[in-house]
């Protein structure tokens, strides 16, 4: 089987440079259409009681759908129509409470245009995106966005490229421009991106990981330090909390307070665990925020820390289990 040959003195890192160049330049002119068109558009999405439906064939399915999915995860509630299947049954998935944004670089579409009548019939409001405002599509829309670009970036002006760019900017402004009009959070944005880091971050709680019941490193006041170390080997969380049945907290002993005992070369045969425990100690409460927890445990440089109801103890976190949840 023959090889192909480069043309002479081609350079892909050329060819890559003009195509950025010819996209940058496409980008720059879509500014123009950010206008009352633009604004009636989110007006309109905004004011929306039910949902927006985007539909797109071919290229344009392609960023109908990553347009549906930003609207989704940043507040408005959208979701893709592919215009084939909708003419075969899925169009009932249409209200006339929704509103369809409709994309086609040419809006002579004829999968869409099969429908437009049906969501006429229906009362629902149509969007149209296209490159041509006096085609099929841009003069039966009840609002118009025009992303008509200079060129393409293929040389052959055939296959999508600056085209499909610049719908999806204008499908971006248009999710981010309604985002902040909706007042729109991190922690909502976590709501919806519960498996993420993010949603990690801003929705686990101390109480969903902390250790509770027999768990929890404890040994009474009476305990001896030899008492108490055997717990911390047995519970393996480095420290051991100092407390009665009651579960009301008289103090704390870590790992460090152990190195400490030695460097002070005291004799550990002889010792109470009060004789050396911390009175008190640090503690949150567990409707806390794991990162905060996160957060506390860096700052005081510890790795254990208690979770507790004023002076009842309720758990205890490690950072190796904010580790394992994902939180670091």
């Amino acid at each position: 089987m023959s090889q192909l040959a480069l043309p002479p003195g081609f350079d892909f890192q050329q060819v890559g440079k003009e195509v950025l160049e010819i996209e940058r330049e496409a980008l720059t002119e879509l500014d123009r259409f950010i206008n009352e068109d633009f604004s009636r558009a989110c007006e309109s999405i905004f004011h929306c009681t039910g949902k927006v439906v985007v539909m797109g064939m071919g290229k344009s399915g392609h960023i109908g759908r990553k347009m549906a999915a930003t609207f989704a995860s940043t507040g408005t509630s959208s979701f893709f129509v592919h215009p084939g299947e909708a003419a075969h049954g899925d169009l009932g998935m249409v209200t006339p409470q929704d509103i369809v944004i409709a994309l086609s670089n040419s809006g002579e579409s004829n999968e869409i245009l099969a429908l437009i009548p049906v969501l006429k019939r229906l009362r629902v409001p149509l969007i149209c995106m296209t490159s041509r405002p006096e085609s099929s599509m841009g003069r039966a829309a009840d609002i118009h966005l025009c992303v008509k670009v200079p060129r393409e970036a293929c040389p052959l002006g055939l296959a999508p490229t600056s085209s499909t760019t610049a719908a999806l900017v204008m499908g971006d402004a248009l999710a981010v421009a309604l985002l902040k009009a909706r007042g729109f959070t991190a922690e909502d944005f976590a709501l919806s991106h519960p498996g993420g880091a993010l949603g990690r971050k801003l929705l686990l709680r101390v109480n969903d990981i902390m250790h509770t019941g027999n768990e929890i490193p404890r040994v009474a006041k009476s305990a001896s330090l030899r008492d108490a170390l055997l717990e911390i080997t047995r519970k393996n969380l480095g420290m051991t909390v100092i407390c009665g049945d009651d579960m009301k907290i008289e103090g704390i002993f870590t790992d460090g307070d152990l190195r400490r005992i030695f460097d002070n070369g005291e004799d550990l045969r002889s010792l109470n665990i009060t004789d050396v425990m911390t009175p008190g100690g640090i503690r949150i409460r567990p409707g806390t925020l794991a990162v905060d927890a996160l957060n506390l445990m860096q700052s005081r440089h510890i790795t254990c820390v208690m979770v507790a109801d004023g002076e009842q103890l309720l758990g205890v976190i490690h950072m190796h289990d904010l580790l394992r949840a994902g939180v670091v």
